[in-house]
Protein backbone atom coordinates (compact mmCIF):
# COMPACT_ATOMS: atom_id res chain seq x y z
CA UNK A 1 0.00 0.00 0.00
CA UNK A 2 2.61 2.41 0.53
CA UNK A 3 4.12 1.77 -2.93
CA UNK A 4 0.82 3.23 -4.04
CA UNK A 5 0.92 6.24 -2.25
CA UNK A 6 4.40 6.81 -3.27
CA UNK A 7 3.14 6.06 -6.47
CA UNK A 8 0.87 8.64 -6.80
CA UNK A 9 2.97 11.30 -5.04
CA UNK A 10 5.18 10.44 -7.80
CA UNK A 11 2.35 11.47 -10.63
CA UNK A 12 1.89 14.67 -8.53
CA UNK A 13 5.91 15.23 -8.99
CA UNK A 14 5.25 14.60 -12.66
CA UNK A 15 2.61 17.53 -13.01
CA UNK A 16 4.82 19.99 -11.45
CA UNK A 17 7.61 18.82 -13.40
CA UNK A 18 6.08 19.72 -16.50
CA UNK A 19 5.45 23.50 -15.64
CA UNK A 20 7.26 26.41 -15.48
CA UNK A 21 9.35 26.74 -13.87
CA UNK A 22 10.82 23.16 -14.92
CA UNK A 23 9.29 23.20 -17.81
CA UNK A 24 10.14 19.77 -18.65
CA UNK A 25 7.35 19.17 -21.05
CA UNK A 26 8.70 15.39 -22.26
CA UNK A 27 7.89 14.01 -19.11
CA UNK A 28 3.72 15.24 -19.95
CA UNK A 29 3.24 12.37 -21.42
CA UNK A 30 4.27 9.88 -18.28
CA UNK A 31 2.75 12.24 -15.81
CA UNK A 32 -0.53 9.51 -14.99
CA UNK A 33 1.45 6.55 -15.51
CA UNK A 34 2.31 6.19 -12.02
CA UNK A 35 -1.22 7.17 -10.46
CA UNK A 36 -2.89 4.54 -12.97
CA UNK A 37 -0.39 1.69 -12.21
CA UNK A 38 -1.13 2.11 -8.15
CA UNK A 39 -5.18 2.18 -9.03
CA UNK A 40 -4.65 -0.64 -11.08
CA UNK A 41 -3.27 -2.31 -7.38
CA UNK A 42 -5.75 -0.83 -5.17
CA UNK A 43 -9.67 -2.30 -4.86
CA UNK A 44 -10.56 -0.32 -1.72
CA UNK A 45 -12.81 2.89 -2.90
CA UNK A 46 -11.66 4.72 -0.04
CA UNK A 47 -8.02 4.42 -1.10
CA UNK A 48 -8.35 5.20 -4.65
CA UNK A 49 -9.54 8.01 -3.55
CA UNK A 50 -7.16 9.13 -1.36
CA UNK A 51 -4.62 8.16 -4.19
CA UNK A 52 -5.83 10.94 -5.74
CA UNK A 53 -6.24 13.19 -2.97
CA UNK A 54 -2.43 12.94 -2.22
CA UNK A 55 -1.01 13.30 -6.04
CA UNK A 56 -3.21 16.72 -6.22
CA UNK A 57 -1.96 17.72 -2.56
CA UNK A 58 1.78 17.20 -4.42
CA UNK A 59 0.55 19.05 -7.26
CA UNK A 60 -0.94 22.30 -5.97
CA UNK A 61 0.78 22.49 -3.22
CA UNK A 62 4.23 22.96 -4.86
CA UNK A 63 2.56 24.34 -8.13
CA UNK A 64 0.61 27.02 -6.51
CA UNK A 65 3.46 27.38 -3.32
CA UNK A 66 2.59 31.29 -4.71
CA UNK A 67 -0.68 31.52 -2.95
CA UNK A 68 0.99 31.17 0.28
CA UNK A 69 2.53 35.30 -0.86
CA UNK A 70 -0.50 36.39 -2.22
CA UNK A 71 -3.00 35.33 1.57
CA UNK A 72 -0.04 36.42 3.15
CA UNK A 73 0.70 39.44 1.97
CA UNK A 74 -1.53 40.85 -0.22
CA UNK A 75 -4.78 39.16 1.41
CA UNK A 76 -3.56 41.07 4.49
CA UNK A 77 -4.18 37.72 6.70
CA UNK A 78 0.16 37.83 8.12
CA UNK A 79 1.69 34.47 8.37
CA UNK A 80 0.07 32.58 10.78
CA UNK A 81 -3.20 32.71 8.95
CA UNK A 82 -1.63 33.03 5.36
CA UNK A 83 -0.61 29.69 5.98
CA UNK A 84 -3.90 28.13 7.55
CA UNK A 85 -5.61 29.29 4.28
CA UNK A 86 -2.89 28.23 1.65
CA UNK A 87 -3.02 24.34 3.30
CA UNK A 88 -7.36 25.18 3.15
CA UNK A 89 -7.03 26.24 -0.15
CA UNK A 90 -4.26 23.11 -0.70
CA UNK A 91 -6.65 20.04 0.49
CA UNK A 92 -9.47 21.19 -0.88
CA UNK A 93 -8.34 22.02 -4.70
CA UNK A 94 -6.62 17.98 -4.74
CA UNK A 95 -10.30 16.75 -4.25
CA UNK A 96 -11.24 16.76 -7.83
CA UNK A 97 -8.25 14.58 -8.54
CA UNK A 98 -9.41 12.49 -5.70
CA UNK A 99 -12.48 12.03 -7.19
CA UNK A 100 -11.02 11.37 -10.35
CA UNK A 101 -9.11 8.56 -8.99
CA UNK A 102 -12.12 7.24 -7.50
CA UNK A 103 -13.40 6.82 -10.40
CA UNK A 104 -10.84 6.23 -12.75
CA UNK A 105 -10.06 3.15 -9.97
CA UNK A 106 -13.33 2.12 -11.56
CA UNK A 107 -12.75 1.65 -15.14
CA UNK A 108 -9.10 0.97 -15.06
CA UNK A 109 -9.69 -2.64 -15.59
CA UNK A 110 -11.97 -2.40 -18.32
CA UNK A 111 -10.96 -2.89 -21.53
CA UNK A 112 -12.12 0.43 -22.75
CA UNK A 113 -9.44 2.29 -19.74
CA UNK A 114 -7.12 4.02 -21.70
CA UNK A 115 -10.14 5.68 -23.54
CA UNK A 116 -12.14 5.91 -20.42
CA UNK A 117 -8.91 7.49 -18.01
CA UNK A 118 -8.16 10.28 -20.13
CA UNK A 119 -12.05 10.53 -20.74
CA UNK A 120 -11.99 11.29 -16.84
CA UNK A 121 -9.23 13.38 -16.84
CA UNK A 122 -10.44 15.81 -19.26
CA UNK A 123 -13.77 15.96 -17.46
CA UNK A 124 -12.36 16.45 -14.22
CA UNK A 125 -10.92 19.44 -15.62
CA UNK A 126 -13.73 20.86 -17.12
CA UNK A 127 -16.25 20.47 -14.46
CA UNK A 128 -16.42 23.73 -12.27
CA UNK A 129 -15.20 23.09 -8.45
CA UNK A 130 -14.09 25.16 -5.80
CA UNK A 131 -14.82 28.49 -7.50
CA UNK A 132 -14.25 27.46 -10.50
CA UNK A 133 -10.69 28.27 -9.93
CA UNK A 134 -8.54 26.94 -13.15
CA UNK A 135 -5.27 26.75 -13.47
CA UNK A 136 -2.27 24.93 -15.25
CA UNK A 137 -4.44 22.25 -16.76
CA UNK A 138 -2.23 19.31 -18.17
CA UNK A 139 -2.71 20.46 -21.70
CA UNK A 140 -0.85 23.76 -20.81
CA UNK A 141 2.52 21.34 -20.42
CA UNK A 142 2.39 21.08 -24.39
CA UNK A 143 2.54 24.62 -25.70
CA UNK A 144 5.93 24.18 -27.40
CA UNK A 145 4.79 21.19 -28.66
CA UNK A 146 4.26 21.43 -32.61
CA UNK A 147 2.22 18.10 -33.40
CA UNK A 148 -0.11 18.03 -30.19
CA UNK A 149 -0.60 22.13 -30.74
CA UNK A 150 -2.34 21.39 -33.94
CA UNK A 151 -5.50 20.34 -31.33
CA UNK A 152 -5.47 23.55 -30.09
CA UNK A 153 -7.72 25.42 -32.47
CA UNK A 154 -10.50 22.05 -32.59
CA UNK A 155 -10.76 20.95 -29.20
CA UNK A 156 -8.99 23.80 -26.82
CA UNK A 157 -6.45 22.78 -24.00
CA UNK A 158 -8.70 20.15 -23.56
CA UNK A 159 -7.82 17.93 -26.62
CA UNK A 160 -4.36 18.20 -25.18
CA UNK A 161 -4.86 16.92 -22.03
CA UNK A 162 -6.54 14.09 -23.27
CA UNK A 163 -3.90 12.94 -25.23
CA UNK A 164 -1.38 13.07 -22.51
CA UNK A 165 -3.92 11.45 -20.19
CA UNK A 166 -4.43 8.63 -22.86
CA UNK A 167 -0.57 8.31 -23.89
CA UNK A 168 0.20 7.74 -19.73
CA UNK A 169 -2.46 5.81 -19.45
CA UNK A 170 -1.29 3.41 -22.07
CA UNK A 171 2.51 3.11 -20.55
CA UNK A 172 0.82 2.02 -17.28
CA UNK A 173 -1.52 -0.62 -19.24
CA UNK A 174 1.78 -1.64 -21.02
CA UNK A 175 3.77 -2.21 -17.32
CA UNK A 176 0.99 -3.87 -15.93
CA UNK A 177 1.01 -6.24 -19.33
CA UNK A 178 -2.59 -5.86 -20.16
CA UNK A 179 -3.94 -7.24 -23.45
CA UNK A 180 -2.49 -5.22 -26.32
CA UNK A 181 -5.41 -5.58 -28.35
CA UNK A 182 -7.19 -2.71 -25.69
CA UNK A 183 -4.65 -0.58 -26.54
CA UNK A 184 -6.11 -0.04 -29.71
CA UNK A 185 -7.29 3.59 -29.01
CA UNK A 186 -3.87 4.91 -29.28
CA UNK A 187 -4.68 5.00 -33.14
CA UNK A 188 -6.60 8.31 -32.14
CA UNK A 189 -4.05 10.36 -30.33
CA UNK A 190 -0.99 9.19 -32.77
CA UNK A 191 -2.63 9.66 -36.00
CA UNK A 192 -5.39 12.10 -35.14
CA UNK A 193 -3.01 15.72 -34.69
CA UNK A 194 -0.93 14.56 -37.75
CA UNK A 195 -4.34 14.87 -39.61
CA UNK A 196 -5.18 18.38 -39.36
CA UNK A 197 -3.79 21.65 -40.36
CA UNK A 198 -0.15 22.73 -38.73
CA UNK A 199 1.09 25.64 -36.76
CA UNK A 200 0.69 29.20 -38.79
CA UNK A 201 4.14 30.07 -39.65
CA UNK A 202 6.32 32.84 -38.09
CA UNK A 203 5.19 36.25 -39.08
CA UNK A 204 6.58 39.90 -37.80
CA UNK A 205 3.34 40.65 -37.34
CA UNK A 206 1.69 44.27 -39.92
CA UNK A 207 1.45 46.21 -36.94
CA UNK A 208 2.06 47.41 -33.67
CA UNK A 209 1.15 48.56 -30.10
CA UNK A 210 2.91 50.16 -27.45
CA UNK A 211 2.94 48.79 -23.97
CA UNK A 212 3.66 50.35 -21.26
CA UNK A 213 4.97 48.48 -18.48
CA UNK A 214 5.42 51.51 -14.94
CA UNK A 215 6.64 48.69 -12.89
CA UNK A 216 4.13 50.24 -9.60
CA UNK A 217 4.42 48.78 -6.23
CA UNK A 218 1.41 48.68 -4.35
CA UNK A 219 2.22 50.43 -1.11
CA UNK A 220 -1.45 51.44 -0.45
CA UNK A 221 -1.70 55.37 0.17
CA UNK A 222 -0.59 57.76 -2.57
CA UNK A 223 -0.22 60.93 -2.50
CA UNK A 224 -1.30 63.72 -5.11
CA UNK A 225 2.34 64.52 -5.78
CA UNK A 226 2.66 60.87 -6.63
CA UNK A 227 -0.32 60.10 -8.27
CA UNK A 228 0.06 62.73 -10.92
CA UNK A 229 4.44 61.31 -11.30
CA UNK A 230 2.34 58.21 -12.40
CA UNK A 231 -0.03 59.51 -14.98
CA UNK A 232 2.76 61.73 -16.30
CA UNK A 233 5.22 59.04 -16.60
CA UNK A 234 2.23 56.58 -18.09
CA UNK A 235 1.73 59.28 -20.78
CA UNK A 236 5.77 60.20 -21.36
CA UNK A 237 6.10 56.17 -21.66
CA UNK A 238 3.23 55.69 -24.50
CA UNK A 239 5.17 57.90 -26.84
CA UNK A 240 8.19 56.00 -28.49
CA UNK A 241 9.79 56.60 -31.97
CA UNK A 242 8.55 55.07 -35.05
CA UNK A 243 6.12 54.55 -37.17
CA UNK A 244 2.10 55.65 -35.69
CA UNK A 245 1.34 52.39 -33.39
CA UNK A 246 -2.04 50.58 -33.92
CA UNK A 247 -2.98 50.34 -29.92
CA UNK A 248 -1.12 52.07 -26.48
CA UNK A 249 -1.90 49.86 -23.74
CA UNK A 250 -1.84 50.71 -20.17
CA UNK A 251 -1.76 47.68 -17.92
CA UNK A 252 -3.90 46.64 -14.90
CA UNK A 253 -1.83 48.41 -11.98
CA UNK A 254 -2.51 48.65 -8.43
CA UNK A 255 -1.64 53.04 -8.21
CA UNK A 256 -4.66 54.93 -8.51
CA UNK A 257 -5.90 55.33 -12.21
CA UNK A 258 -9.60 56.28 -11.67
CA UNK A 259 -10.27 57.17 -15.47
CA UNK A 260 -14.27 57.68 -14.25
CA UNK A 261 -13.79 59.64 -11.47
CA UNK A 262 -10.83 61.91 -11.85
CA UNK A 263 -11.09 64.40 -14.54
CA UNK A 264 -7.56 64.88 -14.98
CA UNK A 265 -7.23 61.13 -16.01
CA UNK A 266 -10.02 61.49 -19.11
CA UNK A 267 -8.45 64.50 -20.09
CA UNK A 268 -4.67 63.32 -19.66
CA UNK A 269 -5.64 60.39 -21.79
CA UNK A 270 -8.00 62.31 -24.06
CA UNK A 271 -4.87 64.27 -25.02
CA UNK A 272 -2.32 61.08 -25.63
CA UNK A 273 -5.03 60.16 -27.61
CA UNK A 274 -5.64 62.44 -29.76
CA UNK A 275 -1.79 63.78 -29.92
CA UNK A 276 -1.02 60.57 -31.34
CA UNK A 277 -3.73 59.12 -33.34
CA UNK A 278 -3.91 56.04 -31.23
CA UNK A 279 -6.90 54.19 -29.45
CA UNK A 280 -5.47 53.97 -25.86
CA UNK A 281 -6.62 51.17 -23.37
CA UNK A 282 -5.86 51.37 -20.15
CA UNK A 283 -6.59 49.53 -16.80
CA UNK A 284 -9.11 51.04 -14.10
CA UNK A 285 -11.75 50.89 -11.35
CA UNK A 286 -15.32 51.66 -12.23
CA UNK A 287 -18.42 51.54 -10.58
CA UNK A 288 -21.52 49.92 -10.56
CA UNK A 289 -25.01 51.88 -10.66
CA UNK A 290 -24.76 51.30 -6.66
CA UNK A 291 -21.35 52.35 -6.16
CA UNK A 292 -19.58 49.04 -5.98
CA UNK A 293 -16.15 48.72 -7.32
CA UNK A 294 -15.27 47.07 -10.73
CA UNK A 295 -11.60 45.74 -12.01
CA UNK A 296 -12.29 47.54 -15.79
CA UNK A 297 -10.50 48.28 -18.85
CA UNK A 298 -12.13 51.32 -21.15
CA UNK A 299 -10.64 52.30 -24.78
CA UNK A 300 -10.53 55.90 -25.58
CA UNK A 301 -10.53 56.62 -29.45
CA UNK A 302 -8.45 59.20 -31.29
CA UNK A 303 -11.49 61.57 -30.89
CA UNK A 304 -11.27 61.35 -27.33
CA UNK A 305 -14.60 59.25 -26.96
CA UNK A 306 -14.90 55.94 -25.74
CA UNK A 307 -14.34 53.05 -27.81
CA UNK A 308 -16.05 50.64 -24.79
CA UNK A 309 -15.68 49.49 -21.40
CA UNK A 310 -14.91 45.78 -20.30
CA UNK A 311 -15.62 45.05 -16.42
CA UNK A 312 -13.73 42.01 -15.34
CA UNK A 313 -16.50 38.88 -14.90
CA UNK A 314 -13.76 36.19 -13.44
CA UNK A 315 -12.49 37.51 -10.22
CA UNK A 316 -9.90 36.47 -8.23
CA UNK A 317 -11.32 33.69 -4.78
CA UNK A 318 -9.77 35.95 -1.81
CA UNK A 319 -7.90 39.10 -3.93
CA UNK A 320 -10.46 40.63 -5.36
CA UNK A 321 -13.82 39.47 -3.74
CA UNK A 322 -13.83 37.01 -0.62
CA UNK A 323 -15.96 34.15 -1.21
CA UNK A 324 -19.01 32.18 1.01
CA UNK A 325 -18.79 31.32 3.55
CA UNK A 326 -14.74 32.89 3.88
CA UNK A 327 -16.17 36.49 3.88
CA UNK A 328 -17.02 36.72 8.07
CA UNK A 329 -13.80 35.00 8.94
CA UNK A 330 -11.52 36.79 6.41
CA UNK A 331 -13.54 40.09 7.75
CA UNK A 332 -12.05 39.19 11.03
CA UNK A 333 -8.54 38.77 10.03
CA UNK A 334 -7.61 41.15 6.90
CA UNK A 335 -9.02 44.04 5.80
CA UNK A 336 -7.28 44.32 2.73
CA UNK A 337 -8.95 41.38 0.58
CA UNK A 338 -10.71 42.50 -1.99
CA UNK A 339 -14.53 43.26 -2.90
CA UNK A 340 -15.26 44.07 -6.29
CA UNK A 341 -18.24 43.34 -8.24
CA UNK A 342 -18.15 41.12 -11.27
CA UNK A 343 -19.02 42.12 -14.81
CA UNK A 344 -22.09 40.35 -16.06
CA UNK A 345 -20.84 40.38 -19.76
CA UNK A 346 -17.81 40.04 -22.64
CA UNK A 347 -17.62 42.89 -24.01
CA UNK A 348 -14.81 44.04 -27.12
CA UNK A 349 -13.81 47.36 -28.06
CA UNK A 350 -14.42 49.36 -31.03
CA UNK A 351 -12.21 48.27 -33.91
CA UNK A 352 -12.62 44.51 -33.31
CA UNK A 353 -10.10 45.16 -29.86
CA UNK A 354 -11.36 42.22 -27.26
CA UNK A 355 -9.78 42.45 -23.68
CA UNK A 356 -10.02 40.25 -21.28
CA UNK A 357 -7.86 40.96 -17.57
CA UNK A 358 -5.43 39.44 -15.83
CA UNK A 359 -7.00 35.47 -14.26
CA UNK A 360 -9.32 35.25 -17.06
CA UNK A 361 -6.88 34.18 -19.23
CA UNK A 362 -7.27 30.72 -17.38
CA UNK A 363 -10.38 30.41 -18.55
CA UNK A 364 -10.69 29.08 -22.36
CA UNK A 365 -14.21 29.38 -22.84
CA UNK A 366 -14.76 33.48 -22.02
CA UNK A 367 -11.68 34.21 -24.05
CA UNK A 368 -13.07 32.72 -26.73
CA UNK A 369 -16.07 34.25 -26.71
CA UNK A 370 -14.34 37.91 -27.26
CA UNK A 371 -13.35 35.64 -30.92
CA UNK A 372 -17.40 34.70 -31.16
CA UNK A 373 -17.84 38.14 -30.84
CA UNK A 374 -15.80 39.48 -33.97
CA UNK A 375 -12.52 40.05 -31.68
CA UNK A 376 -9.68 40.37 -34.37
CA UNK A 377 -6.83 40.77 -31.61
CA UNK A 378 -6.75 39.94 -28.20
CA UNK A 379 -5.34 42.64 -25.16
CA UNK A 380 -5.01 41.30 -21.64
CA UNK A 381 -3.94 43.79 -18.81
CA UNK A 382 -2.69 42.36 -16.11
CA UNK A 383 -0.41 42.66 -12.99
CA UNK A 384 1.29 39.68 -12.10
CA UNK A 385 3.13 41.88 -9.27
CA UNK A 386 0.61 40.27 -6.67
CA UNK A 387 2.40 36.96 -7.28
CA UNK A 388 5.43 37.99 -6.14
CA UNK A 389 8.88 36.54 -7.49
CA UNK A 390 7.70 33.05 -8.15
CA UNK A 391 7.16 30.69 -10.94
CA UNK A 392 3.43 32.34 -11.45
CA UNK A 393 4.49 34.55 -13.84
CA UNK A 394 5.91 32.16 -16.21
CA UNK A 395 2.72 29.72 -15.41
CA UNK A 396 0.32 33.13 -16.13
CA UNK A 397 2.29 33.51 -19.57
CA UNK A 398 1.80 29.46 -20.62
CA UNK A 399 -1.95 30.14 -20.30
CA UNK A 400 -2.35 33.70 -22.11
CA UNK A 401 -0.30 31.72 -25.03
CA UNK A 402 -2.75 28.50 -24.90
CA UNK A 403 -5.74 30.92 -25.38
CA UNK A 404 -4.12 32.88 -28.55
CA UNK A 405 -3.50 29.17 -30.32
CA UNK A 406 -7.12 28.20 -29.47
CA UNK A 407 -8.50 31.22 -31.00
CA UNK A 408 -5.73 31.73 -34.11
CA UNK A 409 -5.29 35.74 -32.47
CA UNK A 410 -2.45 37.96 -31.97
CA UNK A 411 -2.40 38.15 -27.86
CA UNK A 412 -0.64 41.63 -26.61
CA UNK A 413 0.19 41.02 -23.16
CA UNK A 414 0.33 44.69 -21.41
CA UNK A 415 1.31 44.31 -17.18
CA UNK A 416 2.42 46.07 -14.47
CA UNK A 417 6.18 44.67 -14.03
CA UNK A 418 5.96 41.32 -16.41
CA UNK A 419 5.55 39.73 -18.04
CA UNK A 420 4.57 42.01 -21.13
CA UNK A 421 4.47 40.33 -23.90
CA UNK A 422 3.58 39.86 -28.06
CA UNK A 423 1.84 36.46 -28.41
CA UNK A 424 1.05 35.41 -32.15
CA UNK A 425 -1.73 32.65 -33.23
CA UNK A 426 0.65 30.06 -32.28
CA UNK A 427 0.73 30.90 -29.19
CA UNK A 428 4.43 31.94 -29.37
CA UNK A 429 6.14 34.54 -28.13
CA UNK A 430 7.42 36.68 -30.39
CA UNK A 431 8.57 40.01 -28.45
CA UNK A 432 8.96 40.29 -24.81
CA UNK A 433 9.88 43.30 -22.51
CA UNK A 434 12.02 42.85 -19.62
CA UNK A 435 10.41 42.28 -16.15
CA UNK A 436 10.53 44.19 -13.59
CA UNK A 437 11.56 47.31 -14.98
CA UNK A 438 9.59 51.38 -16.10
CA UNK A 439 9.82 50.33 -19.80
CA UNK A 440 7.54 50.69 -22.64
CA UNK A 441 8.19 49.09 -26.20
CA UNK A 442 6.52 48.03 -29.10
CA UNK A 443 4.82 44.67 -29.62
CA UNK A 444 3.63 43.40 -33.31
CA UNK A 445 0.79 41.99 -33.97
CA UNK A 446 -2.11 41.41 -36.60
CA UNK A 447 -5.66 41.67 -37.13
CA UNK A 448 -7.04 38.43 -37.48
CA UNK A 449 -10.35 37.29 -38.60
CA UNK A 450 -11.10 33.35 -39.14
CA UNK A 451 -12.87 31.70 -36.91
CA UNK A 452 -11.21 28.26 -35.40
CA UNK A 453 -13.44 25.52 -34.84
CA UNK A 454 -12.86 25.96 -30.87
CA UNK A 455 -14.00 29.93 -31.28
CA UNK A 456 -17.13 28.58 -32.69
CA UNK A 457 -18.10 26.13 -30.56
CA UNK A 458 -16.22 26.33 -27.39
CA UNK A 459 -15.85 23.32 -25.21
CA UNK A 460 -17.18 20.91 -26.98
CA UNK A 461 -14.99 18.12 -26.65
CA UNK A 462 -14.43 18.47 -23.15
CA UNK A 463 -18.21 18.17 -22.63
CA UNK A 464 -17.72 15.16 -24.69
CA UNK A 465 -15.59 13.89 -23.00
CA UNK A 466 -17.84 14.65 -19.36
CA UNK A 467 -20.36 12.44 -21.20
CA UNK A 468 -18.37 9.73 -22.07
CA UNK A 469 -17.18 9.63 -18.92
CA UNK A 470 -20.83 9.23 -17.65
CA UNK A 471 -21.19 6.65 -19.86
CA UNK A 472 -18.14 4.38 -19.26
CA UNK A 473 -18.72 4.73 -15.51
CA UNK A 474 -22.35 3.24 -15.90
CA UNK A 475 -21.33 0.68 -18.38
CA UNK A 476 -18.54 -0.66 -15.92
CA UNK A 477 -21.09 -1.76 -13.46
CA UNK A 478 -23.23 -4.25 -15.71
CA UNK A 479 -21.28 -8.04 -15.19
CA UNK A 480 -18.88 -9.24 -17.60
CA UNK A 481 -19.69 -13.05 -18.46
CA UNK A 482 -17.23 -14.78 -20.40
CA UNK A 483 -17.63 -18.52 -22.09
CA UNK A 484 -16.68 -21.78 -20.77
Amino acid sequence: MLLNYALAALSGLLLVLVFPRFDIALLAPFVLTPLVYALAREWEPKHRFLLGWVAGIVFWGAANYWIHFVLTVHGGMGPVWGTVGYVAFVLARAVPMGIFALCAGVVVQQPYAVLAVPALWVAMERIPYLYDYKWLMLGNAGIDMGVPMRLAPFTGVYGLSFVFAMLGTAVAWVALRKPRKQLIWLVLVVAGPFLLPSLPAPERGREEAVAVQPNVQDHGHWSRPEVDQLHLDLELRSVTPGRKPALILWPEIPGPVYYFEDESVQQRVATLAKSTGTPVILGTVARTPEGKPLNSAVMVKPSGERGGRYDKITLVPFGEYVPWPFAAIVAKISTEAGDFEAGTKVVNFADGVGGFICYESAFPQQVRQNVALGAKVLVNLSNDGYFGGGAAREQHLSLVRMRAAENRRWVLRATNDGITASIDPAGRVMRVLPELRVTSGRLPFSYETNLTVYSRFGDWFAWLCVALSVILLVLSQFPIYSRG
